[in-house]
Order: structure tokens, then C-alpha cells, then sequence
């Protein structure tokens, strides 16, 4: 039965720095909002998580959701999001084995190449080619290297959210092929390409059954609706990537339209009819719950810089002081960790300056403006491989709170940018959960609330130009960039 005052949808965001709730009427007013911190490990290659603490911090952020005012009783369908390729193994009870991988650990390099060299015809059909190190296939092989009596003992794969799935049901579900995408998951078949798995010697029982984003997966048990005030029975819905959460919650569902993630990384996904295939590898493409494709990449480059670099600064008055710097001749390419895995890949690639910086500001300006020249090289970067990018261009992650980058990346990119009003990765899986009920992009139109749009000033972005070319030049001597894409990168300044 319905509740009193309408229907409302939870979505959880699991993202690299917290987890995020959004309780969501279907009209898109916002019920309630909780979150809590994450806390990680980073050295070199490495990059973990402790997969005990997900749940631990959902159940906390819930609960400052129903603080909030926020009735959970009303809420009909839990979807939740994971960052892409972060993964662990459980044992029959549901308790993680091993730490989170998350999505850049870069240590399976020896792995991804028996990956790439058994799946090379499997991953050219699926659009993208060729594996990447920070891929899930490959760290899935390393632990199975590492814990050789897993599927003997029982244990399972789970991605990030499929760990968090599982307790909210209380036992074992399937995952969705958005977060199985880079596990080697056929999302045009929904099915696990079984010749490929067994040239890697891995046994089919560890991996979860597979279903398409928006499949009720299971009802919410009477441990977690305890642990969390959620009513018992509530459906729980099977959600999709961090970056095609944001892309739900931007409302860009419309063939053509992108948005773009400025969050800890870059993220951009858009929406195509036809599965884009990428010789490179750099792109990948998620199947939408509404039958469109989904592609995309994620970027090392981004704001979590900002918070590193930064977090003794009063933003406030660096923005001010920057926004007359800019544009700057000082270059940044600011990789957030090492190596880069769009707009091309190059697992060597390390954070560099053209020159040292004269002060905090010209250094916080000249991140700024490197960060939006590699969001536009992305997207000349899709555009080399034929997808539209003529539709609407939505913005949404941390960066936006910053107004000054908002207008940058609008004049460097030579396009008008929308920002909306609530848009959020949790949001995108409060309005995935509700698409049980009704059409997906019925659902985004619903409750996406556009704020406002912003124009680019063409004086401004004819002042980049020379700094973009150059950060071009820049890439394509170090060998990351291929010098096709930097071509077609130039001859598109032109259209």
C-alpha cells in the first residue's frame, strides 16, 4: 500500500571519499539527505578500502537522512551506486574476505595483459578493446592468485554496492553488468562470457548471477531494516557505476546529451543508440536501463586535488585571486593518482607543471584550467570516435560548487553547460529505483530539476586556445596521446 503524501525512493551513493543518501519523492523534492566519510589507503599502485566500513557508513547516513525529517516508511525502492571496478570477495556468510580494491589500484599489471591476450575478441565486441590494470578482470585473477581455495571455500565476488546489497537483503543477490562491465560482463547479452573465464581459470560459481540496472534484486530483511529504519520488504533495486548514477541524477537520458563528473575524478558518460567501439581502449559503454548505450571513461584528473593541496587555503579568497590569472601560461596536468585512463590511457603517466608557480593562486588557477582542458580533450576524444556530443552537456560533481570553475569549463569547452538543481549520484539511483514504477526517462524528467545554464564567452575561450594547444603538444611528446586524437583534436577548433 501506498503511504500517505506519495511515494519516495532512496538512492545511496558509495563514492571514493563517503557515502551519500537521497531520500526522493517521485515529483523530485528532496526528503531527506545523510552522509558519512570513508576512510582509505593509498601507496604507489595501491589503493583499498575497508568493505566492513560501506555498510557501516550507509547505515549511518540513513540514519541522518530520517534525522533530516525524512519518512522512510514511504520509501518503495533502494537503489544503490558503487565506484567502477572496486571489488572484494565474500565467504558464505556474507563477510568480506579480502580488502576493497578500489577502482585505480593499479598492481594488476601482469594480470591484465593474460586478461587482454584470452579476451581480446570478447573486449573488442564489448566496444572497448582492451582491459586497463585498474579494471576489476584483472585484480579478480590477482586474488584468485592470492587465495587460491576461494571457490572451493565458497567465497563470491562482489563489486563495491554488491556488498552492501547483500546486507540490506541478507543474502546472496545478483549484480548488475553496469558494475560487472569491467569484470568482462556481455551487458548486450547480460551474460559472463564463460570460454573467456575459463582460459583465465576462473570458476563461474564466484561470480554472481547478472541482471540488467533497475532489476528488483530483492526485498529489504528484517537485520537490515533494524540496522537501517528501513521498512522490511521494501524493494531493492539493482543499481548501475558511480558515473552513470550522476548521469541519471543530471536527467541527460536523451540521445546525444553527456554529463560530465567533476568530482574527486573526472567522470563522462553520454547517451548513443549504437554501441561506440574505441580501437584504444579508452572508452566503455554501460547499457542503459532504457535500452540506449551508455558510454563513457573515467579520467584520474580531478578535484580531489583540491582538498589535498588546498585544505589549508581559504577557497573562497583563492577563487577570487585566481579568477584574475586566468588564463594562465603555468600548465598542470593534475592527475588526483598515477597513470591515466582517459581521455587516452597511459599507466605512466605522473602529474607534471610546466613551470613552479608564483603562488598558491596562479598554482589553484592553473589546476582549475588544466582540469577543464583535459574534460574538453575528452570530448574531442569521443567525438574522433563518431558518438554525438551535440546534445545538452550537464554538469554535476563537488567542482561545481565553485562558480569561477563553472564559467571556465563552459568558455573552454566553447558550449553552453547546465548545472541542476540537486543533482547527485544519489539522487540518479532514487530516480533509478522509481523507473520500477515508470518509464526511466519519465522518471529523470520527473524528478532532475534543472537551476540554471550558462553560456560560454567566446572572448574567453579564444584566450585558451594557445594553452590548450600546447598542453596537446605537451601530451603527444610524452607519448601518452596518440597523435591522431591530437589531429582531429586540433581540425574540430575549426567546425
Amino acid at each position: 500500500m501506498t503511504a500517505a503524501g506519495g511515494d519516495a525512493w532512496l538512492g545511496i551513493d558509495l563514492g571514493t571519499q563517503g557515502v551519500r543518501v537521497v531520500v526522493a519523492a517521485s515529483d523530485g523534492r528532496l526528503l531527506g539527505e545523510g552522509s558519512c566519510p570513508l576512510t582509505g589507503r593509498r601507496e604507489g599502485e595501491r589503493h583499498e578500502q575497508d568493505p566492513e566500513e560501506w555498510w557501516r557508513a550507509v547505515c549511518t547516513a540513513i540514519g541522518q537522512a530520517r534525522a533530516a525529517g525524512a519518512e522512510l516508511r514511504r520509501v518503495q525502492g533502494v537503489a544503490v551506486d558503487a565506484t567502477s571496478g572496486t571489488i572484494t570477495l565474500l565467504d558464505r556468510r556474507g563477510r568480506c574476505m579480502t580488502p576493497g580494491l578500489m577502482y585505480d589500484d593499479g598492481r594488476a599489471a601482469a594480470e591484465v595483459e593474460r586478461v587482454n591476450a584470452a579476451g581480446e575478441r570478447q573486449w573488442t565486441k564489448a566496444g572497448y578493446r582492451r582491459m586497463q590494470r585498474s579494471w576489476a578482470l584483472p585484480k579478480l585473477r590477482r586474488l584468485l592468485d592470492r587465495y587460491p581455495r576461494a571457490a572451493e571455500d565458497g567465497w563470491r565476488l562482489a563489486h563495491q554496492n554488491d556488498v552492501v546489497n547483500r546486507r540490506l537483503v541478507g543474502h546472496d543477490v545478483p549484480t548488475d553488468t553496469s558494475n560487472a562491465l569491467k569484470t568482462g560482463a556481455d551487458a548486450a547479452e547480460v551474460a559472463w562470457p564463460e570460454d573467456v573465464l575459463s582460459a583465465l581459470e576462473i570458476p563461474r560459481a564466484i561470480l554472481p548471477e547478472l541482471v540488467l540496472p533497475g532489476t528488483v534484486i530483492g526485498q529489504v530483511g528484517a537485520q537490515a531494516a533494524a540496522e537501517t529504519g528501513l521498512t522490511e520488504g521494501t524493494a531493492v533495486v539493482a543499481g548501475t557505476t558511480d558515473g552513470c548514477a550522476a548521469q541519471l541524477g543530471s536527467g541527460a537520458t536523451a540521445v546525444g546529451s553527456w554529463n560530465s563528473v567533476m568530482g574527486t575524478t573526472l567522470v563522462l558518460k553520454g547517451v548513443t543508440k549504437d554501441l561506440v567501439h574505441d580501437p584504444h581502449g579508452v572508452v566503455y559503454s554501460h547499457r542503459s536501463p532504457s535500452g540506449h548505450w551508455l558510454p563513457g571513461g573515467a579520467s584520474s584528473v580531478g578535484a580531489g586535488l583540491v582538498a589535498r593541496e588546498f585544505a589549508d587555503h581559504d577557497l573562497t579568497q583563492l577563487t577570487r585571486e585566481a579568477a584574475t590569472l586566468l588564463p594562465t601560461d603555468l600548465l598542470r596536468y593534475p592527475l588526483v593518482s598515477p597513470g591515466e585512463r582517459f581521455p587516452f590511457v597511459a599507466p605512466d603517466a605522473r602529474a607534471f607543471r610546466t613551470r613552479e608557480p608564483s603562488t598558491p593562486a596562479e598554482d589553484f588557477a592553473a589546476l582549475l584550467q588544466g582540469a577543464a582542458y583535459v574534460e574538453r580533450l575528452c570530448f574531442d576524444y569521443v567525438d574522433h570516435l563518431g558518438a554525438p556530443t551535440d546534445g545538452a552537456l550537464v554538469l554535476t560533481g563537488g567542482a561545481t560548487r565553485n562558480p569561477l570553475w563553472n564559467q571556465l569549463r563552459a568558455d573552454v569547452l566553447r558550449r553552453p553547460v547546465t548545472l541542476p538543481r540537486n543533482a547527485q549520484p544519489a539522487l540518479g539511483m532514487a530516480v533509478l529505483a522509481a523507473s520500477t514504477h515508470q518509464p526511466l526517462d519519465s522518471a529523470a524528467a520527473a524528478m532532475v530539476r534543472l537551476d540554471r545554464t550558462l553560456e560560454p564567452h567566446s572572448r574567453e575561450g579564444e584566450r585558451h586556445e594557445e594553452g590548450y594547444l600546447r598542453l596537446l603538444d605537451l601530451l603527444v611528446r610524452r607519448g601518452w596521446l596518440p597523435g591522431a586524437v591530437a589531429s582531429h583534436a586540433r581540425e574540430r577548433r575549426s567546425r
